[in-house]
């Protein structure tokens, strides 16, 4: 992301650069969905509230295919941050016990972490910018 800015992988989970861009920003966004989340009634099935205080999750990515990806705040500074998907479609969540490079690296070689790309990239896994 830091060479090529905001972009979709394997035509399925859209990754935004952090340091913003003309037409995205992840930190806009993140503010944006936050707000969403707060409102939704969606957020009673997620394991914490969502915000940016410890034990809170934060959303940083989304799929085509409906889940959201967020960064549990740790508790403490020198804990780790870890990962929940969400099925948008339903009340289901999985905490992944791995920081987001290590989940995006699972995601990308095709092992299931809630989002699969098996199907959607057997070839290997690609990117394209967001439009």
């Amino acid at each position: 992301m830091d060479a090529y800015g905001s972009i979709q992988v394997n035509g399925q989970l859209y990754l935004e650069h952090p340091a913003g861009h003309l037409l995205h920003s992840l930190g806009e966004t993140i503010r944006g969905d936050l707000e969403m989340w707060r409102e939704e009634d969606m957020a009673e099935f997620l394991p914490s509230p969502v915000g940016t205080n410890p034990g809170e999750l934060m959303p940083v990515a989304s799929a085509v295919t409906g889940e959201w990806v967020f960064l549990r705040v740790p508790d403490e500074p020198s804990s780790p941050w870890r990962v929940v998907v969400q099925e948008f479609d339903g009340p289901a969540w999985t905490l992944y016990e791995m920081t987001f490079s290590e989940w995006l690296l699972a995601y990308l070689k095709g092992r299931d972490v809630t989002l699969c790309s098996r199907d959607r990239a057997p070839d290997g896994p690609f990117w394209e910018f967001l439009p």
